[in-house]
């Protein structure tokens, strides 16, 4: 089959959660089909990435991205309009435009649209059907959650309502909609009861390529991965530096803390063992020679494929519930969850001392990977599914 994959990211090489999951879903309906990738460039392009991107699809068309701007002429006349002013804002007109010329160059069996913003472009494709490819929805409920004032929590509820009726109307131009939850398939549900067509495709990690990597562990090293340039890694990173990571230094003063991942120039707050590495080709020797990875994040939506990440590299983890969200885990048996600084450094002192309950964790989170959260387990459903959803113009009709 000829697929048209549109990305609001270019995964080549991946550097963030959105990238991982988009080449992760390249990769194997690559291997089964021949997918043109359109997508937006948020940073100047690595020449090996656009390579490898290059030799796995049949196309690669790339667009500049300008990020939303909720002071532009385009988003203030966005507060006129039904559909969310961040999509009225980054609509792109050159996007439009090579969609278009792209889909009048081939002919396409299917349309995957990889989030909201992409699916702003449904007219381009015409009658070729189509599948929106992660929607998430809870993080806007958090916003109105976690606004600071009563204006500041009517005027987000009032932008709630707004993407509620735009995903209603724009449902319907999907043959399917997939989602990395329960959580966000239920949120989905009671915003478009009538619309049943919602797969659940959760976040992954290649447990087959985390198995090579080797690396001397040191139990005295604390791992955070996750860029800066999301602000939920921001904000976690805040509240461990202020409240938890004292509590620890002042029991076990040679702890340190290994923040990996662009940094994005914003301030953290002082603190002695902390080391900051910025962006790193290639983090898993990083996690997999920490003794504990730390994911204190209390905002934002979707699953942390961080945690997958270190479960399958063999180090255990220690989250905050918001953090786990989304991933089907046990407290004290695959992970250790703690929402206060006083129970997240003592969840960190515990693992420190107690060997068995690390090998127990470690041994779990394995099998938990192995059982649900390998691509090799997730991906054969996926690419089902848009082959079904590709089948009533990849097959002719019979007589």
């Amino acid at each position: 089959m000829n697929l048209l994959y549109l990305s609001p990211w270019f995964p080549f090489p991946p550097t963030n959660g959105s990238e991982l999951r988009i080449n992760a879903l390249l990769r194997g309906l690559a291997a089964r089909h021949e997918v043109t990738l359109v997508s937006f460039q948020r940073r100047p392009t690595d020449p090996r990435g656009l390579a490898v991107a290059r030799d796995l699809m049949a196309g690669v068309r790339l667009v500049p991205w300008r990020e939303f701007d909720p002071r532009s002429n385009r988003a203030r006349l966005g507060l006129l309009s039904p559909r969310p002013r961040s999509v009225v804002d980054t609509y792109s007109a050159e996007m439009d435009a090579l969609i278009r010329e792209t889909v009048a160059e081939h002919r396409y069996d299917a349309v995957i649209a990889s989030q909201l913003g992409m699916a702003a472009y449904w007219p381009t494709w015409g009658h070729v059907p189509a599948i929106l490819e992660e929607i998430e929805l809870g993080s806007f409920i958090e916003q109105i959650r976690t606004a600071a004032s009563a204006l500041g929590r009517a005027r987000r509820g009032l932008m709630w309502a707004k993407l509620r009726a735009y995903v209603r109307g724009l449902l319907p131009r999907f043959a399917a909609v997939t989602v990395v939850s329960e959580r966000e398939r239920d949120l989905l549900r009671q915003i478009a009861p009538d619309y049943s067509a919602i797969a659940l495709v959760p976040n992954g990690i290649d447990l087959a390529a985390c198995a090579g990597i080797q690396a001397a562990r040191d139990p005295d090293t604390l791992i955070f991965t996750g860029a800066f340039t999301y602000d939920a890694n921001h904000e976690a990173m805040v509240w461990f530096l202020d409240e938890v990571y004292p509590l620890v230094r002042r029991a076990a003063p040679e702890v340190r803390l290994v923040i990996t991942g662009d940094h994005a120039g914003k301030p953290l707050p002082q603190a002695g063992g902390v080391a900051l590495t910025g962006f790193v080709d290639d983090v898993r020797p990083l996690v997999a020679g920490a003794g504990v990875a730390v994911v204190p994040i209390r905002q934002g939506g979707g699953t942390r494929l961080k945690i997958l990440e270190a479960m399958a590299l063999g180090t255990p983890v220690i989250a905050t519930s918001k953090g786990a969200e989304g991933l089907d885990v046990t407290d004290g048996g695959d992970i250790l969850l703690a929402d206060t600084p006083q129970a997240f450094a003592e969840a960190i002192l515990r693992l420190r001392r107690d060997a068995a309950l690390r090998q127990n964790l470690v041994n779990n989170a394995c099998r938990l990977i192995r059982r649900q959260y390998d691509w090799a387990i997730i991906l054969p459903g996926f690419i089902e599914l848009v082959e079904r959803v590709a089948v009533p113009v990849a097959t002719p009709a019979q007589p």
